[in-house]
């Protein structure tokens, strides 16, 4: 190296080593909180598709009108059902946050049966020691 440092008439010069970022993690879970977030984003899309969604219905139904072409009232029609898919989504939503809901607060019953196995005078004896 320094051989090539004559040659090349440098000097070596030493940078430091910049600190690599910090990744966090992400968890596991979602929190109640993305929970709330993602549903109330999605919600605000879906209701903006929608009404989105009427005004081109609208626009696009006058055209037909004037115009009487079979390709316009197609085209509103594909619209109609595409807004129509939107609505059922924005209820699915709603079943799918209920859904979650009931998850977490959902409790499970566990019933562990106690059984005595052994003889009938093992049982006995064990009542017996039980009684004194």
């Amino acid at each position: 190296m320094k051989q090539l440092d004559k040659a090349f008439n440098i000097t070596p010069e030493v940078v430091p080593e910049e600190p690599k970022p910090v990744v966090k993690e992400k968890p596991d879970r979602l929190t109640k909180n993305d929970v709330e977030k993602d549903y109330d984003y999605t919600r605000g899309n879906l209701y903006s598709i929608i009404e989105k969604g009427q005004e081109a219905i609208d626009g696009i139904l006058e055209l037909a009108q004037e115009t009487e072409q079979p390709r316009a009232y197609e085209v509103a029609g594909q619209l109609i059902k595409s807004v129509s898919d939107a609505t059922d989504k924005l209820m699915d939503l709603q079943k799918k946050l209920k859904d979650v809901e009931e998850e977490k607060t959902k409790t499970t019953n566990v019933t562990n049966n106690a059984l005595f196995v052994g003889s009938t005078s093992d049982l006995a004896k064990l009542i017996k020691q039980q009684n004194q």
